[in-house]
């Protein structure tokens, strides 16, 4: 595809600055072509050009679950909000904890996803908890390991996989909770849960865990990268192990930085893992997208079908989240100036691809991985409306701002309004 796109404000090198941008080959340049009569021409004045949206934390239930979503589903979601990058867990059936398993996965990424999908391996076999993969087979098939859905609950079987992969020169992305401390519980062990009579998973259960695999990255020196970040004591056991140098990142989600358990409601819209916690928490992980240690937003997209979601509080854990995440912080956290524009977008573009080595931005020269977002545009979110076959939103019904006119990836216009 060859077109140009006019009088956009772009996001370069950590500022905006308003350009052309000629699409060609695949690749992106920072200037318009000297004869441009065979090149569609796209007028984005008023609008605002980024990076392809990444997003290193997606489930997209394909192979195994495709009732939930699917991997064309999935991506055309992401597609419509200007993602370009997902990266999808491995919570499926069979799970990808081998050559065999995960090329099943791959060749469904291979025929239908509309952006790029770097899948990850699991950890464990099965995801059981009880013996490692064959991490070195699968090196140069993924990007990282992960076991997302659960935690890997043996110390010793943790220091094992930091070793291969450090050998291996790949990245641990750990789900972090110790079932040990679970007790039951299925919301945050907060006030919410103490007024309606509800168990309560402390979050001690996250942080303890992430503790433990901190002292391993300290031992070993394996890439590491903590998933879903929720709770105060977290944040600071990360902040403090990246002052230390270890190579530690972490990400968390729209919803945690939205919503403390004091606006939880009856509904499946509200129940994932971990939980929405506390004030403080919400607060101390807007003090961690601002200072660097909480370097991603990632959305935790985990569609479930209406049934599974029906059940309140006991609903399935997993909400969705590629259809709102970029509105929602642009509305809730850049227009009410806690962040500025410029991190909303190094935030959920430009430090994830960054971290996982899959390109460089809006480069002179890079593969053409952007989108257009008119962000005068208000609408009130409606979920029965999303591609995605998740319907199950906490944001659903709240009026925002920023809306996706364009997508391209890998060159191809993906999705246009």
């Amino acid at each position: 595809m060859n077109c140009v796109l006019k009088n956009g404000m772009v996001y370069i090198n950590g500022e905006f600055v308003r350009r052309d941008l000629t699409v060609t080959e695949g690749k992106v340049f920072l200037s318009s072509p000297v004869d441009s009569s065979s090149f569609a021409v796209y007028d984005c004045l008023n609008k605002y050009i980024f990076p392809g949206f990444v997003d290193v934390h997606v489930h997209l239930r394909e192979p195994g679950f495709s009732y939930k979503e699917t991997i064309k589903s999935g991506t055309e979601a992401g597609a419509s909000m200007g993602y370009t990058a997902l990266f999808a867990m491995p919570n499926l059936k069979p799970v990808p904890d081998s050559i065999e398993n995960l090329k099943i996965q791959k060749d469904i990424i291979e025929r239908d996803a509309v952006v790029n999908v770097y899948p990850y391996a699991s950890i464990t076999i099965g995801q059981k908890g009880e013996q490692i993969v064959d991490i070195k087979a699968l090196s140069n098939q993924v990007l990282a390991f992960s076991d997302d859905g659960r935690g890997v609950q043996s110390d010793s079987l943790m220091e094992q996989a930091m070793k291969i992969c450090k050998e291996q020169g790949k990245m641990i992305v750990a789900h972090c909770e110790d079932d040990s401390l679970l007790f039951g519980g299925y919301i945050h062990d907060g006030e919410y849960a103490k007024a309606h009579g509800h168990k309560g998973i402390c979050s001690a259960s996250e942080y303890k865990q992430i503790e433990r695999d901190l002292k391993l990255v300290e031992k070993i020196g394996v890439k590491y990268h903590v998933c879903h970040v929720s709770a105060k004591e977290s944040v600071a056991l990360i902040r403090d192990a990246q002052k230390r140098g270890l190579d530690v990142t972490a990400e968390t989600g729209p919803h945690y930085l939205v919503f403390n358990d004091m606006m939880l409601k009856e509904d499946g819209a509200f129940k994932m893992n971990p939980p929405i916690r506390a004030e403080e928490d919400r607060l101390a992980l807007i003090e961690g997208i601002k200072d660097g240690t909480l370097s991603m937003i990632a959305t935790d997209h985990a569609p479930h079908s209406k049934e599974e979601k029906s059940k309140g509080l006991l609903s399935f854990n997993g909400i969705v989240g590629l259809e709102t995440a970029f509105p929602i912080i642009y509305t809730k956290l850049v227009k009410t100036g806690i962040i500025s524009l410029e991190r909303a977008i190094d935030l959920m573009s430009v430090a994830p691809a960054k971290r996982f080595n899959i390109g460089k931005g809006i480069a002179d020269g890079e593969i053409a991985n952007l989108c257009v977002y008119d962000l005068e545009k208000e609408y009130q979110i409606d979920s029965q409306k999303f591609i995605s076959k998740g319907k199950s939103s906490p944001f659903d019904k709240m009026t925002v701002f920023g809306q996706c006119q364009m997508t391209i990836c890998n060159g191809e216009v993906v999705y246009k309004r």
